[in-house]
């Protein structure tokens, strides 16, 4: 495979799975320790990510649960989860913080189904700018007579379908996502 498909394709994948991990995020009403992975905590004038204070795990469908390791800091945690745009409010009882998931209203569910979308389609973007930049350097080396006319439209050719295979992951996670959201 020529090092600048491989290349596109690499990044491609990347593209993926950072929206993968981007969507892990949104709320779907049933409780996921990936809810709290964008929190940071001020630890002793650090920003420091949530999971690096404490256990997170999950207590039942509806239930989160902390366990910071330095008990000092459960009044910390607790202010950067009620600061978060999560819509989550914390219980403590001094050394645990338990936080219960609400169930999404219908139009709640709506809005996080729009927002999935315009993330994906912000992920699609990204993979068909990774194709653009893949074309322009083939079209470059093809200039330069480093590769033939035919293999630039191989290549060429080679791209799309890595495109039209990353665009189609980041549909079918979209559906899967909107499934998760609208289900009651």
């Amino acid at each position: 495979m020529n090092p600048v498909v491989k290349d596109a394709h690499s990044r491609m994948d990347k593209s993926v799975e950072s929206f993968r991990q981007e969507i892990a995020k949104i709320r779907t009403g049933k409780a996921t320790t990936a809810l709290l992975d964008g929190i940071r905590v001020d630890y002793y004038g650090t920003s420091t990510p949530l999971n690096q204070i404490g256990n997170v795990s999950v207590l039942d469908a509806h239930t989160l649960s902390i366990t910071p390791w330095d008990k000092s800091v459960v009044a910390a945690v607790e202010k950067a989860i009620m600061a978060s745009d999560l819509g989550l409010n914390p219980m403590s009882d001094g050394t645990n913080l338990k936080i219960p998931i609400p169930p999404l209203t219908g139009e709640r569910r709506k809005d996080l189904v729009k927002l999935v979308k315009k993330l994906g389609e912000d992920a699609k973007v990204a993979i068909r700018n990774v194709r653009r930049d893949s074309n322009d350097h083939l079209k470059r080396e093809e200039k330069e007579k480093k590769i033939s006319e035919d293999e630039l439209k191989h290549l060429e050719g080679e791209t799309q379908k890595a495109t039209d295979h990353h665009i189609a992951m980041i549909d079918e996670i979209i559906k899967h996502k909107e499934k998760e959201i609208m289900e009651i």
